[in-house]
């Protein structure tokens, strides 16, 4: 970790996939802050003024600052180009570059699952998050991953405090602080029981509601699967399952009463084929495929695909571009029966070929 990756995250107009962007052309902070202004704008496309702005290094007293406010509050630093940074946090397209870190950071690298949830959580909700977390104790090396938000997220983690767990709280809001204050308490424990907080957000940040989605990408990026525990129709937890499955990590869901509003949300994931259903602590490592050889810090290799029928294969076919197809748009590119369609779309789905979209439309995916 270096003065030059903080520096990196600050220069203004650039955001976390600029950074992104040119991490993958420059390879490390220090090559870009290396770079010429007239490179920066030739290699990585940059506009004259970002590029100006780096190569004349204006963020770094900025940086300097902020890495004296970690070293006073007992933050560490971590950028994705270290050792330590989290694999699976790494895979995804827009990962932050510099993790703030308060507790252990080894934990991350650990066997993590993300749960979540609504913020009105029911008792069958508190039930759920007990009996999932505690039936997890026996997976060495699992960490229980979260918004410490009010409802399931705070649930998840007194959860598995109860149960011995390291749990760790991504938030959206600069360390050392915690929002909400009312968990300050919950978040000393975690630290001390061996978990940590983190945010990617540097202490000068000046809060702003969009945080709490960006966070979400983080819940979901660090972990191998995400388990949404409850949640009505819309909400910050269907978005941190929409993350995770284009992050193309397993998400997870337990059913709930169809008249339980708490439920609307998790019950459509299983409907439309976007959550595994699960009701126990077993089903989460199956469909995550834990053993114990298993390396926690990298995802299970996928089974072999299935091989397409010819029926199949022609029906495929019909998707000529990426975009998504209507029913009646396949039924009269394929030619068939409305009932042939409807199995050989099964198939198709079955096999990872084609996803499933609201308004009954349909998607290729390989």
């Amino acid at each position: 970790m270096a003065i030059d990756d903080i520096a990196l995250t600050l220069v203004p107009g650039l955001g976390v996939k600029g950074v992104v962007h040119l991490l993958e052309v420059f390879g490390t902070a220090q090559a870009i802050f290396a770079a010429s202004a007239d490179e920066l704008a030739g290699r990585a496309e940059l506009r004259p003024d970002v590029a100006r702005s780096i190569a004349a290094r204006k963020s770094h007293p900025e940086a300097e600052r902020e890495l004296r406010h970690c070293r006073r509050h007992g933050i560490t630093p971590l950028a994705s180009t270290d050792d330590a940074y989290p694999a699976l946090l790494r895979e995804i397209p827009d990962y932050p570059h510099v993790l703030y870190i308060k507790g252990n950071a080894e934990v991350l690298s650990q066997r993590c699952l993300s749960m979540v949830g609504t913020r009105r959580i029911s008792t069958y909700g508190q039930r759920l998050c007990d009996e999932l977390v505690r039936g997890l104790t026996r997976i060495p090396q699992v960490v229980v991953v979260s918004g410490l938000a009010f409802g399931v997220d705070v649930a998840c983690h007194r959860a598995a405090l109860a149960a011995g767990i390291p749990t760790v709280g991504v938030l959206a809001n600069p360390l050392p602080d915690v929002t909400p204050a009312q968990h300050t308490s919950v978040a000393l424990d975690m630290i001390e029981r061996g978990g940590a907080l983190i945010s990617e957000l540097h202490s000068q940040s000046k809060q702003r509601g969009t945080f709490y989605l960006a966070r979400n990408r983080i819940i979901a990026g660090l972990s191998a699967g995400t388990v949404v525990i409850e949640s009505p129709a819309s909400g910050g937890s269907l978005a941190t399952a929409h993350y995770a499955d284009g992050y193309d990590r397993t998400v997870m869901a337990p059913p709930g009463r169809t008249t339980d509003a708490n439920s609307f949300g998790t019950n459509s994931l299983i409907r439309n084929r976007k959550a595994q259903l699960v009701l126990t602590a077993d089903d989460v490592v199956r469909e995550l495929m834990w053993d114990l050889g298993e390396n926690p810090a990298t995802l299970r290799a996928k089974p072999p695909t299935p091989e397409l029928t010819p029926d199949e294969a022609g029906l495929l076919g019909c998707f000529r571009t990426d975009d998504p197809l209507a029913v009646e748009t396949l039924a009269e590119l394929s030619g068939l029966e409305p009932g042939e369609l409807a199995a050989l779309l099964v198939g198709l789905e079955l096999a990872g070929a084609v996803r499933q979209l609201p308004g009954n439309r349909y998607m290729k995916t390989r």
